[in-house]
C-alpha cells in the first residue's frame, strides 16, 4: 500500500512539474543522464565512430534514391534537384536533432509494458527529461551530419534572391522544424500510455514524416496537403517555409507570411504536446495498467 502510495504521488508530482516551475531543474538532469552516456560511448570511440558512419551512411541512401529519381527525370513536381535537396536537407537535419535529443521517448512503450518507467517515477527529476536523455545516442549526428551537407550542397547550387527575410527565415525554420518534431515525439510517445505497443505508429508519423517532406509538396493529393498543414502541421517544417526561400507557390494558395507562423506552430504543438504527456502520466498505474 505505501509503495503503491508512492507510486502514485511520483506521478502527480512528475505531471506537474515538468510544464510548471521545475523546468530548470528538468534541464539539468537531461544534461545529466545525456552526458552519462555520452561518457559511456566515448569509452568505445571505434565503436562509436563506426556506428556514426553506418549512421550517415544508411540516410545517405534516402538521398541517392532521389539522385536515381533525377537520373531519369529533369523535374519532379515542377522542383529540380537542387530544390529538392533543399526540402531533403532541411527535412533530415530537423528530423536528426529531433532524433539526437529526444528520439529516446519512442521506448516509453516497452517500459511501460515491462514496469520500468516506475524506477523512473521515484526519482527526483521529471520523468519526462529522464525519459527523453535516456540511452542518449550521440550516434545520430550521422543522420543530422548528412542531412546538413545535402542543405550546404543544395544552397551552394541555387540561385536565390537572399532578402533579409530569407536569411533569417532559415535558421528559424531548422529550430521551428526540429521543435515541430520533439512536439511529434512527445505526442506519441503520451499514446503510447494508452496504447501500449504503439511505437510502429509513432514512427509512421516521426520517421515517416521526415520522408514525406524530402519531397515536393506538388507531387501529392491536396488531401494530404491539407492535412499536413491544418491538423499536423509537419509542412511548417519545411515546405512552407522552404516554397518562401525558393520563391515558390504553395499548392494549397497560402499567403507568403504563412512562411514565418513556423515558431508559432512550433510553440503551439509543443505545449499540446506536454498537455498529452501530462495526461498520459497522470493516467499511468503501473505495470499492467
Amino acid at each position: 500500500m505505501a509503495e503503491s502510495y508512492r507510486l502514485d504521488a511520483g506521478v502527480h508530482r512528475a505531471a506537474e512539474e515538468v510544464p510548471g516551475g521545475r523546468v530548470r531543474e528538468g534541464v539539468r538532469a537531461y544534461f545529466l543522464i545525456a552526458g552519462m552516456w555520452i561518457r559511456s560511448t566515448m569509452a568505445y570511440r571505434t565503436s562509436f565512430a563506426l556506428m556514426t558512419l553506418t549512421n550517415f551512411a544508411t540516410t545517405a541512401l534516402d538521398f541517392v534514391a532521389i539522385l536515381l529519381m533525377f537520373s531519369r527525370v529533369d523535374a519532379l513536381g515542377g522542383y529540380s534537384l537542387q530544390q529538392v535537396a533543399f526540402l531533403y536537407g532541411v527535412s533530415s537535419t530537423t528530423f536528426g536533432l529531433a532524433d539526437m535529443v529526444i528520439g529516446s521517448m519512442e521506448r516509453l512503450g516497452r517500459r511501460v509494458r515491462d514496469g520500468t518507467l516506475d524506477t523512473l517515477l521515484v526519482r527526483p527529476a521529471p520523468v519526462l527529461a529522464q525519459m527523453a536523455a535516456d540511452q542518449f545516442a550521440l550516434r545520430r549526428l550521422g543522420r543530422t551530419s548528412q542531412g546538413a551537407l545535402v542543405l550546404t550542397w543544395a544552397l551552394l547550387h541555387l540561385t536565390i534572391d537572399w532578402t533579409p527575410l530569407r536569411v533569417l527565415l532559415m535558421p528559424v525554420m531548422l529550430v521551428s522544424g526540429c521543435a515541430i518534431f520533439c512536439a511529434v515525439f512527445i505526442a506519441g510517445a503520451a499514446f503510447q500510455f494508452v496504447a501500449q505497443d504503439a511505437a510502429e505508429v509513432q514512427n509512421a508519423f516521426t520517421y515517416g514524416g521526415t520522408t514525406l517532406l524530402q519531397y515536393p509538396p506538388t507531387v501529392f493529393a491536396t488531401e494530404l496537403l491539407r492535412g499536413v498543414t491544418y491538423v499536423l502541421p509537419l509542412a511548417f517544417v519545411n515546405w512552407l517555409p522552404a516554397t518562401y526561400v525558393l520563391g515558390l507557390p504553395y499548392p494549397l494558395g497560402l499567403p507568403d507570411w504563412a512562411a514565418f507562423l513556423s515558431p508559432l506552430v512550433a510553440a503551439v504543438c509543443v505545449g499540446l504536446a506536454g498537455l498529452a504527456w501530462r495526461a498520459g502520466l497522470r493516467s499511468y498505474r503501473s505495470t499492467g495498467s
